[in-house]
């Protein structure tokens, strides 16, 4: 067999992520855990919501936040683009979490293509294709405007001390490789192809996407050993001399 050499090309793009794929930068963990002492610091009952998680992120790797409509691309850093979804894990092991579900935005086939049956009566396969190609329609108009992207995932327990950190690249799936089918609850799953393996879950009531994703071997796995005793109100009131100066009554 005549053995060709792999080409050079002068028009290739030679832009590199910020970083690879789940190596966060050396300054992050120590970021991330300065952020989360400060939530417990100055909150009652300490708590991270999707937009926190966001900002925490943004901040601990030095990129911009700036929330998007789609939600995959709210964290910038010059080609690269992040969404970040976060999970409470009521599980007593959480560092031994094997998967997580990410629900990923609302994919309507009655707006996008016109349908007018989503019971469970419908052709659950068109409904599948439909509902994957919405997902894939917004991760192609991300990807045209940047290199790189991708989502991080952060599982956190309720106490708020035991994290659980990786990233994903963010992409297109094809959808012959998926089987779809109802589940008991009305649901439609999109099974791996020829497994039991659930991937995806679309509910008709309200167009919730979730995705199945793995925690990959290699996960950032993060446990706080102090957590700082809540700032005192009065004090701080106090420390910066507030009063009635400080605020207009303006109807």
């Amino acid at each position: 067999m005549e053995y060709f050499k792999q080409p050079r090309l002068k028009s290739v793009n030679k832009v590199k992520p910020e970083y690879p794929l789940g190596m966060f930068p050396s300054a992050f963990v120590e970021k991330f855990c300065g952020n989360i002492t400060y939530v417990h610091l100055t909150n009652q009952y300490p708590v991270i919501t999707g937009d926190d998680w966001e900002r925490i992120f943004a901040d601990s790797i030095n990129a911009d936040w700036k929330p998007s409509n789609i939600g995959l691309d709210d964290i910038i850093m010059n080609q690269s683009a992040w969404g970040a979804k976060t999970v409470l894990s009521s599980s007593k092991t959480i560092f031994s979490t094997k998967s997580v579900r990410l629900i990923s935005g609302r994919n309507s086939p009655i707006y996008s293509y016109d349908e007018d049956n989503i019971t469970k009566s419908a052709d659950p396969f068109r409904l599948g294709e439909e509902v994957l190609g919405i997902w894939n329609e917004r991760v192609s108009a991300i990807r045209q405007k940047y290199k790189f992207v991708r989502t991080c995932v952060l599982i956190r327990n309720k106490e708020l001390t035991e994290f659980v950190l990786f990233e994903k690249d963010t992409v297109r799936y094809d959808s012959s490789e998926y089987d779809w089918v109802w589940n008991k609850r009305g649901n439609l799953n999109g099974l791996i192809k020829n497994t039991e393996i659930i991937k995806f879950t679309w509910q008709p009531h309200g167009s919730q996407f979730t995705i199945h994703e793995n925690v990959p071997m290699n996960a950032l796995k993060i446990r706080l050993n102090k957590v700082p005793t809540l700032i005192d109100k009065e004090k701080a009131l106090d420390d910066l001399a507030f009063d009635n100066s400080w605020y207009n009554i303006v109807q």
